[in-house]
């Protein structure tokens, strides 16, 4: 069972690092895809984005703790 939790807790982290890198680069105006965006080159989602990535990352780093 750790190790289940621990699986699904990573992929929820590393899913959110790869939207939170996503939606950065789009504020930023580095990805202009979809052309309809309503987040392109808007700095706030860059700000999201990186707190997103963020906050992402610290759960895929707790997810290593789970079980050991």
């Amino acid at each position: 069972m750790k190790k289940f939790l621990r699986l699904v807790t990573q992929v929820l982290g590393v899913l959110m690092v790869v939207a939170g890198v996503f939606w950065a680069l789009q504020g930023l105006g580095i990805i202009m895809w979809p052309a309809e965006s309503f987040m392109l080159a808007d700095r706030q989602w860059t700000v999201n984005g990186s707190i997103t990535a963020l906050v992402g990352a610290i759960i895929v780093w707790a997810a290593r703790k789970i079980g050991s």
